[in-house]
């Protein structure tokens, strides 16, 4: 007879423990811990003599046929085909994350809306087919090929994608969808592991384009096992703040194409739209120039962003001066003030240091460098910097600025905007004339 054993695992990494814990030991997560029991069949029936076991033929690379179905099909969406490298790939099996609210339903009521010709069937875990109706309303979805069903029993879900063969199988979410063979609930480790890869094989297997939704974390980490996302061709990321109104989907994994891509849309009324420029969404629509502002353009994927520094230096009230930051990281920040002080001469020791990203963005490119300290500087002398300057160059802790890459994408996207001049690494290797330069090798020779 099999032995039960009572162990306890963590709902968010699956760690297994033996006794309770309050504080996960892997992933750090308090009060994840819940009872599971284990059956352990004897040992017996898992001795295998390998001599019994029948291998499978190996085939040779240049024997293996192409799969002649494995072409992509295009959203009709600008931005989601930028990101996704083309299009989706037919038999394909993505992942699309985000905070909630942030429009991942949305975006997927778009795709149905730009190509009513594509047959979907919409696995709705969290509304009912009434709310979906009610949704493809506000943004004018009729839905013609459009199924929606709200049982998310997995081998329920997998019946209806072979009998109806949809083009397009939405699962939203994967936390939702659930097995009745395991005893777990839904959203646990074992669920969405186990699931998952049913899902999987109807992708690969009769070809069916899976897109899941998936929750994340406090941290902004897709919700469930870490191997969720090893096992999709594509993740997404759905990203923005509440308090904009445009969305960044970031591409983190493509097996179809290059990763790291960015698409920008803007959430109206009626649902989103694309945004084509986004530099002119991030670039302040006033014409008064005060003190503190510098531009920049730093690289999503291959997509160049025009963005706008700003920064405020003012006396400090305390013994310890102030140094905060938003939309820029807070480390790399106190390095920059470290520089301008040592390299360029400019004293802050005694000043309030406030950054800000225009509208809300978040950068990580460090050709923003020679931005920051500019904005800083004029800040600190209450000397306007030219809208029409450009400022790219990575800042070493020597002072020098060291050489960015995509140099001429940047100047080129630049004088598209309409600025005039570029303030850039001393040789840079650029082969157009649309800007004036004005290289520098040293921060001193910029001040």
């Amino acid at each position: 007879m099999a032995k039960q054993r009572v162990q306890f695992e963590c709902g968010n990494c699956g760690h297994l423990s033996a006794k309770w814990l309050g504080v996960c030991p892997s992933c750090n997560e308090w009060n994840t811990y819940s009872e599971v029991v284990h059956k352990k069949e004897s040992s017996k029936k898992h001795k295998v003599d390998i001599s019994t076991v029948e291998t499978g033929d190996a085939t040779r690379l240049s024997d293996v046929k192409p799969n002649q179905n494995s072409d992509r099909f295009s959203t009709n969406l600008e931005e989601l085909d930028r990101v996704l490298g083309g299009g989706l790939v037919r038999g394909s099996f993505s992942l699309l994350g985000g905070d909630p609210g942030i429009g991942k339903s949305t975006l997927m009521l778009q795709v149905a809306k730009k190509c009513p010709e594509m047959k979907i069937l919409y696995i709705a875990g969290e509304e009912s087919a009434s709310q979906i109706k009610q949704r493809a309303g506000r943004i004018g979805l009729i839905g013609d090929n459009l199924f929606v069903s709200s049982s998310t029993q997995i081998q329920q879900v997998v019946t209806q994608a072979r009998k109806i063969k949809p083009d397009l199988l939405v699962i939203d979410s994967i936390q939702t969808v659930f097995s009745e063979q395991l005893t777990s609930l839904p959203g646990s480790v074992q669920q969405i592991r186990e699931c998952s890869a049913m899902l999987q094989q109807i992708a690969k297997k009769e070809n069916i384009t899976t897109m899941m939704i998936g929750h994340v974390t406090k941290e902004g980490d897709i919700a469930g096992p870490r191997i969720l996302e090893h096992m999709v061709d594509t993740v997404l990321h759905f990203e923005g703040d509440k308090n904009h109104l445009y969305r960044l989907l970031r591409c983190i994994k493509n097996r179809f194409g290059p990763a790291q891509e960015v698409g920008v849309f803007e959430m109206k009324e009626h649902g989103l739209e694309e945004v084509s420029n986004p530099s002119a969404l991030f670039m302040s629509d006033t014409e008064a120039e005060v003190s503190g502002n510098a531009i920049t353009c730093i690289m999503e994927g291959t997509r160049p962003i025009l963005v706008e520094v700003q920064a405020l230096v003012s006396p400090s009230n305390y013994g310890t001066p102030q140094r905060t930051s938003s939309g820029f990281d807070q480390r790399r920040l106190s390095l920059l003030i470290a520089v301008l002080e040592k390299r360029g001469g400019l004293s802050l020791s005694g000043q309030d240091v406030y950054l800000n990203i225009a509208g809300g963005l978040k950068i990580s490119d460090t050709a923003a460098d020679l931005a920051v300290l500019t904005a800083l500087a004029s800040s600190l002398n209450d000397k306007v910097v030219s809208k029409s300057l450009l400022f790219i160059g990575e800042v070493g802790l020597g002072g020098e600025l060291r050489k960015v890459s995509f140099a001429e994408q940047r100047l080129r996207e630049a004088a598209k905007m309409g600025l005039k001049k570029a303030v850039l690494p001393k040789h840079t290797a650029v082969n157009q004339h649309l800007l004036k330069l004005r290289p520098a090798a040293f921060i001193s020779d910029l001040f």
